[in-house]
């Protein structure tokens, strides 16, 4: 069964305390805070023939079905590989499943996650189902960036925004899920995966630490002139391209707010206060809102997964980030 986290425990009871419900969730908020678990659990709750207050039973032959993966009236559609697009072919195969009649004789419920990843033709293709699912049919859409989704899609849903944890909610949570990993490492985690807890436990998986640490530390030696662009662009291969352009962005957000503000405090992550100061200090304000549009444009080109030479776009970045002290 999903687990049930403790910051949605308000919308839990909207959602599942529905005497009726929609033909179509849109449930959207950022990546890491638990939407596929949260609609999971919903379609549990929908698929299950002897719900025990609020959630499903777990122990009828739907729910067993369910968690063994052959419920006959339930269809996950997401990527057929990570990070790939839904193709308008597997939205096909949606439509054709919302047209049959249950054969439980109860509800039939879609997951479609994450929705953002479905191409223009695959989305058009959805929107029939959408307006008008056949049968008691439910859909539910995740999304973590809703602004992708044709407005048609959206409209057609009742979109529900799903809570951020606060920071205390995140770090007791965090506490339990990382108990090798320090009070501070875990602030550290959570500040890197913008308030996500479930993002901060994945980026602990995947070394984040180190790797920022090796990042912070190439970016001092190019500031030093002691590593040129190049032989760093190459270095880093195997750090994620959007991690790294999540950093370099916020980076240069935290260079304007300081020179803005002299607020000693906003300088963000301990690990690079100085040199965010020291940039902020000595760069122009327009050269730094000239590289803040170069970081914002190339990180949507990554996002849209475009074909991107990394090694070029990344010694693009850190000439320009070498070029920022000195007036322009």
């Amino acid at each position: 069964m999903a687990e049930a986290y403790p910051w949605q425990a308000a919308l839990w009871q909207t959602l599942a305390g529905r005497t009726q419900h929609a033909h179509a969730y849109l449930l959207h908020g950022p990546i890491g805070i638990g939407k596929r678990a949260l609609a999971e659990r919903l379609m549990a709750r929908l698929l299950c023939r002897s719900p025990v207050g609020l959630d499903a039973c777990g122990q009828c032959k739907a729910c067993l079905l369910l968690a063994a993966g052959t419920h006959p009236d339930n269809f996950i559609l997401e990527p057929e590989e990570a990070d790939k697009a839904i193709k308008v072919d597997q939205v096909r195969e949606l439509v054709s499943f919302v047209v049959q009649t249950a054969q439980l004789g109860g509800r039939k419920v879609v997951l479609v996650e994450p929705a953002e990843a479905m191409n223009l033709n695959a989305a058009n293709a959805l929107l029939k189902s959408l307006e008008e699912p056949s049968g008691d049919t439910v859909l539910l859409l995740v999304s973590h960036q809703p602004s992708r989704l044709l407005p048609t899609v959206k409209s057609r849903c009742v979109q529900q925004a799903c809570p951020l944890p606060s920071e205390a909610d995140s770090l007791a949570w965090l506490a339990q899920a990382l108990p090798e990993s320090s009070a501070e490492e875990c602030r550290e985690l959570l500040s890197l995966a913008a308030g996500s807890p479930l993002a901060a436990v994945s980026l602990q998986g995947q070394g984040v630490r180190e790797q920022r640490a090796q990042v912070v530390e190439g970016v001092k030696k190019l500031l030093k002139q002691q590593q040129a662009p190049s032989q760093l662009a190459e270095g880093w291969n195997s750090i994620p391209l959007l991690l790294l352009f999540d950093w370099f962005c916020d980076w240069s957000q935290l260079m304007l707010r300081y020179q803005l503000t002299k607020d000693e405090e906003g300088l963000g992550l301990s690990d690079m206060r100085k040199v965010v100061q020291y940039l902020a200090d000595k760069s122009s304000q327009s050269k730094v809102l000239a590289l803040q549009d170069w970081l914002l444009a190339q990180r949507q080109k990554v996002l849209s997964k475009a074909n991107l030479n990394r090694v070029l776009l990344l010694e693009a970045l850190l000439v320009q980030w070498a070029s920022l002290p000195g007036q322009g």
